[in-house]
């Protein structure tokens, strides 16, 4: 399961997009307003989201098995992206496609039901923005002194960062809504019912293709944040005795670091001792990085051009 923070803000995220659902098919259904319709699927596709990063993060807590000997820790990862393509597909791609249809054939919102959908959206805004307070709180538990913008880019952890976007991609739909809705109230042009429509479409496949991105690079691997890798160096050098050839760190879930290095060992040293010296640098790389769970170091004989040489080839 996901992070205890990360849990707690999609559930808060799931619980206000399916009472706005309803309310949204409803106000729809009242006025056939083409922005409602699309809001309304924008919520049915975030419930949906929230639901598969809840699923991705029970799955990613499987033991290990012979199969997968290093876990379930990126299941997390690939939720997250089939997330992004769920709300490209079902919610940016269907709400353009609405637009398109409703500026072939735009009508005004009529009868006595046209203040519905003002009533809905405002209630909406307002359920929304209690969302988006519960996942910036949550987020500044673990964002530390990072800008929102590296907090996205690089946290490990995509429930959070998900669930930021999709709400705040959820307020600006409403907005934009409220403004098709009003001006198609106000001029009793339908055409600004699909501008309000097509508002929608775009931010959500730009929201999507955010998503995927970042989603990509998680799955691909990435390293350790510059600041564990600090501390494993330390943690490894803290004997006085063990230096670091060379070292790589890829991350095999949200909260498990694959750590493998080469270090160096002194020439007259028994094969005992090197085993015992191994496991001490093994400690203490845990102790200072507890998500450091599966660890290999290889010990080799300390050469300066081949350290220069392995730290030209990462970059290091």
């Amino acid at each position: 399961m996901a992070a205890g923070g990360g849990t707690k803000a999609i559930i808060a995220a799931l619980t206000a997009n399916l009472t706005i659902a309803v309310l949204k098919f409803v106000a729809y259904l009242l006025t056939a307003s083409s922005s409602m319709l699309a809001e309304a699927i924008h919520s049915v596709a975030d419930s949906g989201n929230q639901v598969l990063l809840l699923v991705g993060g029970k799955r990613a807590a499987r033991q290990a098995s012979p199969q997968h000997p290093f876990g379930y820790g990126r299941d997390r990862y690939i939720y997250a992206f089939i997330v992004s393509i769920v709300l490209f597909s079902v919610g940016g791609l269907f709400a353009l496609y609405e637009a398109y249809h409703k500026w072939q054939d735009p009508h005004p919102i009529e009868g006595v039901w046209w203040w519905v959908p003002l009533a809905v959206l405002i209630g909406a805004i307002i359920a929304e923005s209690f969302s988006l307070r519960t996942a910036v709180v949550e987020s500044n538990h673990v964002r530390g002194k990072k800008s929102w913008v590296q907090f996205v880019r690089n946290a490990k952890s995509p429930e959070l960062p998900v669930i930021l976007l999709e709400d705040i991609g959820a307020l600006l739909g409403l907005v934009f809504a409220l403004f098709g809705v009003s001006l198609t109230l106000l001029t009793g042009d339908g055409i600004w019912d699909a501008v309000g429509t097509a508002m929608i479409g775009v931010l959500l496949v730009v929201i999507a293709f955010v998503l995927a991105i970042e989603t990509k690079s998680l799955l691909l691997g990435e390293s350790a944040t510059k600041e564990h890798i600090r501390l494993i160096e330390e943690a490894i050098g803290a004997d006085n005795e063990t230096r670091i050839i060379h070292l790589k760190t890829m991350h095999l879930g949200p909260e498990e670091l694959l750590v493998a290095a080469k270090v160096t060992i002194a020439h007259s040293e028994t094969g005992r001792e090197i085993a015992e010296q191994i496991d001490a640098t093994e400690q203490r790389i845990r102790d200072a990085v507890p998500i450091a769970r599966v660890i290999y170091l290889e010990p080799d004989i300390f050469r300066a051009e081949r350290a220069s040489a392995a730290s030209e080839a990462t970059g290091a």
